[in-house]
């Protein structure tokens, strides 16, 4: 794995996370641009102690090379910055109210998304 590469910790128990973690692998701008790991795994705890397990099944969180953590509607800027085709979308969350959409609606997601996936899934 490149010394740049994200790592993208997210529920993998979770259908609607699994999809948005499938859809960032085939969108990547290259192979060595993000490292997936389930927020449960052994790898997860040892590598990342700071980030709690709870807050992990809460938001999926983008640890970069450099350390920084960025959580939940706060990832989503540099996930689409790391894409092919999206990565100029990543400049629309710098426009007014951009910022708090996002993080409404993130968190709303977020909050049903097991729900979702049951419906999806039914």
């Amino acid at each position: 794995m490149e010394a740049s590469a994200a790592v993208l910790i997210y529920d993998a128990e979770c259908p609607v996370c699994r999809g948005a973690v499938d859809w960032v692998r085939r969108n990547a701008a290259g192979p060595g641009s993000f490292e997936f790991l389930p927020c449960r795994s052994e790898e997860t705890r040892r590598r990342f102690p700071a980030i709690g397990e709870a807050a992990c099944l809460q938001a999926m969180h983008l640890v970069l090379g450099d350390g920084a953590v960025l959580a939940g509607d706060r990832a989503l800027p540099e996930v689409l910055r790391r894409t092919r085709r999206y990565r100029r979308a990543a400049a629309l969350f710098s426009l007014p109210g951009a910022r708090l959409l996002s993080r409404f609606l993130y968190r709303a997601i977020a909050r049903h998304r097991h729900r979702i996936s049951r419906r999806l899934l039914s």
